[in-house]
Formats: structure tokens, sequence, C-alpha cells
């Protein structure tokens, strides 16, 4: 054990203990979270059932599918599971109602919106939207559905926002199948993933404050979907596969032939590109804090075009690309390769800012689905699936303010004095939900009116 490791070890022990009694005064936060969701739905019964499903995301229990959570807080598990999978209430009034705390609490106006395909395993062929196909989760094509996740990112946090199943080309050809899943007629028409960002960024862009779009290279691999959101007038940051094909437009043209037309750029991969940019034209950007010490990134920016599906030159773009070192600075440890639309006078750190924000999508999702059960569902209707990541979306988003309230904690805020590690746990990102964290309270609790 190196000897500054051991020299830490015991307060960093020390700060992994949570006190029971850091959670207290939970349950009343939760219950005031969620009176303006509930008050769309009409009845107490509905009102109890999403306030419980909720409870039940955010526990300690293993898998946060119906049958665990009714079981966990001793309720029948057929009214909560007709809840969630077949009732047919509304949960459009909900992500609305979402989507504008999002705006109040973390909206500025050089914000990103990023789009990110998330994969959800499964087995059998019955689910809605279930088939063999990449799945990002375990890296190789198998049995799996696919959602279209949109973050938000800004200074003041990161959130998901919304989501969208996407239906292979073969559920939408099988119409006795479709029905079996519910899947209404609206949203019957095949369309791909780029489509499924496009209708997202149509309904979303004019109610979050933002200044760019970002996604990972799947999103950036298609250069029509490039062109259409320099189209829109959406200021785009995406990544690319490092096999995309550029033209660098900074480089002297070659000399021309005795005869014949006057020869092109040469055309390279952006990774080869980047392999030979001089060493002397990468500029060290300190991006954030990291947990051992301000993380340092190496960049690099350069006017190009790139190659379309038809393999003829498209438009000008800016390529960037970010590369991060070991602990030691010696070798490359990860390369990222960024085309945009963005003005070429665009500064290093904020195109640096924004390829940072799109990574914040993935810590998103990975808190939904290990923290608020995303990924624990095990409903087949479209109906059930709906329901589940809408309530999924409001428990991570009540993860994300009481962050936000450890940041901002003061003993005056509450009855009953945090301690000042409750401060510390919340900033890392700890689960509300640790052992003992319910012996404050119930589910039932929150159902008063």
């Amino acid at each position: 054990m190196e000897a500054r490791y051991a020299a830490r070890k015991s307060p960093l022990l020390d700060e992994c203990q949570v006190a029971p009694e850091i959670f207290e005064q939970v349950m009343p936060r939760l219950e005031a979270f969620m009176k303006p969701f509930v008050s769309t739905l009409q009845g107490q019964a509905g009102t109890r059932h999403a306030q419980t499903y909720v409870c039940g995301l955010l526990s300690n229990v293993e898998r946060k599918n119906v049958e665990s959570i009714a079981d966990r807080f001793g309720q029948s598990r057929l009214p909560l599971q007709d809840f969630i999978g077949c009732d047919t209430w509304d949960d459009a009034p909900l992500r609305e109602e979402l989507q504008g705390q999002i705006r109040r609490h973390l909206g500025q106006g050089d914000g990103v919106l990023v789009f990110d395909p998330s994969g959800f395993p499964k087995s059998g062929r019955e689910s809605v939207g279930v088939a063999r196909q990449w799945c990002g989760r375990l890296g190789k094509v198998d049995n799996c559905q696919v959602a279209i996740s949109l973050g938000y990112v800004s200074r003041q946090g990161h959130t998901l926002v919304d989501s969208r199943l996407y239906l292979p080309k073969e559920w939408t050809k099988e119409t006795a199948r479709l029905d079996k899943a519910g899947v209404p007629n609206t949203s019957r028409a095949y369309r791909t993933r780029h489509q499924l960002v496009l209708e997202m960024l149509a309904a979303h862009s004019a109610a979050l404050p933002h200044r760019w779009i970002a996604g990972d290279d799947e999103m950036g691999r298609p250069s029509w979907f490039r062109r259409r959101l320099a189209a829109l007038n959406a200021r785009y940051l995406l990544a690319v596969p490092s096999n995309t094909s550029i033209r660098d437009l900074e480089t002297a043209l070659p000399e021309s032939g005795r005869k014949g037309r006057r020869p092109a750029r040469p055309w390279h991969s952006v990774q080869a590109w980047s392999q030979a940019v001089d060493a002397s034209a990468w500029q060290r950007l300190d991006v954030r804090d990291g947990a051992k010490g301000p993380l340092v990134v190496e960049s690099v920016k350069r006017r190009v075009v790139s190659r379309n599906h038809r393999r003829q030159q498209g438009d000008e773009e800016l390529l960037t690309v970010i590369r991060s070192r070991d602990r030691d600075q010696e070798q490359v440890v990860k390369v990222d390769y960024y085309l945009s639309n963005a003005d070429p006078e665009t500064p290093l750190w904020e195109l640096a800012r924004v390829a940072k924000a799109e990574h914040r999508i993935e810590e998103c999702l990975q808190r939904s689905k290990s923290e608020a059960g995303m990924a624990d569902y095990e409903v087949r209707h479209w109906t059930g699936w709906q329901h589940h990541q809408t309530l999924s979306l409001l428990a991570t988003w009540f993860l994300v303010r009481e962050t936000a309230r450890g940041k901002k904690w003061t003993p005056a805020m509450t009855l009953a004095a945090d301690s000042s590690r409750h401060c510390r746990d919340l900033v890392r990102g700890l689960s509300l939900w640790d052992s003992g964290a319910y012996a404050g309270g119930t589910p039932e609790a929150l159902a008063t009116p």
C-alpha cells in the first residue's frame, strides 16, 4: 500500500459510514416533492399508488418491480400492478411538471440538451420493443429494449428529462404484435432513433433554455442528422467514430501537376489525423476537479469537411479532439472526436465544457438504473413501460434535488439538523435509502392530503 494512501485510509473509511439519523425529514420532503405531480391524478387510489411506487423505486429492495415494491410495504400486488401496467391514467402532465421544475431549478441560457440511446436487456419476445439489437449496456448485440433518453445539463446540475421507446422495424410490420403490446396508433410508424431525437427536440427545445445539442458517436455518425440539426439552427457538438473521414481545411492544398485538375486535400480518418497533429497544437485544459485531483485534458480543433453517406464531401464543420492521459501524464488513455457546426472562433474551453456535458447523461442513466429502478421493470405492455419510466424519472429528479440540498445545507434548514457529513454524502450522490433509511416513515405517510 502506498504511504500517501495509508495516511488517508482512516478518514476515507470514516466518510463511508452513513449514520441513520442523517435521513431524518426525508419523508416529509418526499411528500412535498410529490404533491405537484400527484395533483394531476384523479382519485386517492392513484395518488397513493404513485407515491408508493416512487418510494419503492427509492427504497433498498433488490429488484424494484411491482411485486417487490408491494411486498416491501405490505400491500397487495394486483392494485399496484394494474396502476402501473394497464390503467389509463395520463403520465404526460407529470412529465410536463417535471420539465417545468427542471427549467426553474437548472435552466441556464448556455445549457446543453444531451441525447443518448440506452439498452435494457430483456428475455423473450413479447415485451414491447424487444428485439436482437445493439445494447450499449452489454456492449454487444443481444435481446433488449432500447430507449432514447434526453438529459439536461447546466452549471446548476444535470438530470434526465424524457425517454422514448424505440420500436425496431420488425415490430412495426406486425400489427397483431403491436395490438397485443398496446402500442397506440400514433406510435406505430417506424422511426429511426435519430427521428425520435428530432421529435424530442421539437417537444422540449422551446421549454428548456439551451445553447447546445450533444450526443454520443451513435448520434453523431450520420451526416444527414447533423445537417438536419444545422437546418433547424441548432448548435451541436456530437461525438463521431474514430474512422470518420475528414479533410483538413487549414492545410495547404497539394501542388498541382502539369496536367489535369488541381488535386484536392487528402481524406484522413479523425484518428489518423489526430495522431499526426504536431504536439505544439494541443492545448491543456483543466475541465473539473476529479476525485484524485484536477482533471486535465488536451484538446485541438480544426475546420474540416467530412464525407456523407454517399461518400461525397459534406458541409464545413469544426472538428474537436479531446484526449486524456493517465495519472502520470505519460500515456494517452482515451481520445474522443467531435464534429460541430459552431463558429470556428468558439474557444476550446467552451467546446470541452459541452463535451463534458455529453458524458453527464451517462452518469444520469447510471444513477437512474442503480438508484431509481429505471431498468428493473417487469412489464410487457406499452402503457406499463411508459408509466414506469415516468415515475423513475421523478425518483431520479428527487435524488437530484436532495443532492442540491446537500450542497446548500445549513443547520437552519431542518428542525433536526443534519450532520455535516450529510452534505458530503449527498454531494457524492449516495442513495437516500441505505440501511435504516425508512425508519422515519412509510409511503402511506405521503398519502395524507
